[in-house]
């Protein structure tokens, strides 16, 4: 079904007014934008408030994506949503674009047009991403016309994407790219190198003391590539070893003094919470096979030589079991040049950080502010961080005070500080209702207290 064309007269008009004072700034890199069939227009989720249009379509390259207009989008605004994971491998899904917008429809309330690309392919692939985002905001720019203000939103894996597009498209031919400003919240930052060193350690670790992952009757491997190719094993078998060895997923009074031993030990030596053990460990099952053998061509991108684990009952016979493997250097250098952002910025970039969050480390905010201080961009980057212990998402009037500070940003030069988002989020709750535990004075832990130092 093609947009009817007669109820986009309202939505063309006010995007051909913003165009006059904002001219499209287009990378040349993305042919099949043009190419692309017209969105077709579907009901909205119910999460979208009434009167909202929502478009669907595939961008030419095999991604899915939603858009969704408010009624009164006097606002002239884009928000381009690029989404976590990677949780899946293989094929697009169309649902997981659906699904985003279902979760950040309170951009759509708060008077902004979303849209989200499923990117065109499951596993890893920041730049490849970041390619797919931009190309769906060309296809919008098309079909809808030229917002006023573009934004960029990168969630958890997203984060790390958006936090790559900032710097591939900050200039485009030496003028100012189609991004005005980017939000990165519960972002995955610097890089698949540094981010997913501690997902080696639960590897190592959890083998040493487990035994059970590969079990020692079955094809031994080293761990940094995942799992064997081949291998049948499911993610409810991996769950259900998990439990075997350390009772993860029941209550702590169900579990034997001997899975509560070896719980303790894995997670105090790797520093996660133990509800989130089976999350990670899958990831560095599955995804570290994608990353490893499907992107890497087979080579290893990570390594442990020298961390010291720490936190366990006997630190000292920990480290003597635990697998060491060194990180190949070309398959380093490849994921950084895909994945690690350099800290050269031309725009605005907000980050917002849950402090307890399970999944993406707080700390991970430190390492980025070193990443953008060495790069030159520290003044372009403030950080926010609110008191909460979830990854996915945090609370409605949140999200629309940071749109907000990074617009008077971007319009007006008006830097926000973690005391105006606060403000902001707090004047938004008679709307959108929630809480807002902001916590302005909070500054993170170098990334060094949380993932564990290793040789370079």
């Amino acid at each position: 079904m093609r947009p009817n064309i007669r109820s986009l007269f309202p939505l063309l008009a006010a995007a051909l007014l913003a165009a006059c004072a904002a001219p499209d700034r287009v990378p040349a890199a993305a042919p099949e934008a043009a190419r692309a069939a017209p969105p077709a227009e579907r009901p909205c989720p119910k999460e979208v408030p009434a009167g909202a249009r929502c478009y669907t379509g595939e961008d030419g390259v095999g991604s899915f994506y939603w858009i969704a207009i408010p009624a009164n989008w006097d606002r002239h605004v884009l928000v381009m949503h690029a989404h976590g994971g990677p949780a899946d491998t293989g094929p697009a899904r169309a649902e997981r674009s659906l699904e985003d917008l279902e979760r950040w429809a309170v951009t759509v309330k708060a008077g902004y047009a979303w849209a989200g690309s499923t990117y065109r392919r499951g596993g890893y692939g920041v730049t490849m991403a970041a390619e797919d985002t931009e190309r769906l905001r060309q296809i919008f720019v098309r079909f809808f016309g030229q917002p006023r203000r573009t934004l960029l939103h990168g969630q958890s894996y997203g984060g790390g994407v958006a936090s790559k597009a900032a710097e591939l498209y900050g200039t485009v031919d030496g003028k100012p790219g189609p991004y005005d400003g980017v939000l990165l919240t519960s972002a995955v930052l610097g890089g698949g190198t540094r981010a997913y060193d501690f997902r080696l350690d639960l590897r190592a670790v959890y083998q040493a003391i487990c035994k059970n992952h590969p079990r020692p009757d079955e094809a031994q491997y080293p761990l940094w590539m995942g799992l064997p190719a081949d291998s049948k094993l499911t993610r409810a078998e991996l769950a259900a070893r998990v439990d075997e060895c350390t009772g993860a997923r029941r209550p702590e009074a169900q579990r034997t003094p001997r899975q509560r031993a070896n719980l303790a030990a894995i997670t105090g030596a790797v520093k996660i919470e133990p509800s989130s053990l089976v999350g990670h460990l899958t990831f560095a099952t599955w995804m570290f096979r994608d990353i490893a053998q499907l992107r890497l061509g087979g080579r290893n991108p990570f390594g442990n030589i020298g961390a010291v684990y720490r936190g366990s009952g006997d630190p000292e016979a920990l480290n003597a079991a635990v697998p060491r493997y060194a990180r190949d250097p070309v398959a380093e250098a490849e994921l950084a040049r895909d994945s690690a952002p350099e800290g050269k910025l031309v725009m605005p970039v907000l980050t917002f950080h849950a402090i307890k969050d399970p999944t993406a480390f707080v700390e991970l905010e430190s390492l980025y502010r070193d990443i953008v201080n060495r790069g030159g961009s520290g003044e372009r980057v403030v950080q926010v961080f609110t008191d909460a212990a979830v990854h996915s998402y945090t609370s409605d009037p949140e999200y629309p005070a940071l749109f907000t500070a990074l617009l008077d940003w971007v319009e007006r030069g008006e830097k926000p500080t973690p005391q105006k988002v606060l403000a902001l989020c707090q004047a938004n709750v008679p709307a959108y209702g929630g809480k807002c535990p902001i916590q302005p004075a909070y500054q993170p832990a170098p990334i060094g207290t949380r993932i564990t130092p290793r040789n370079p």
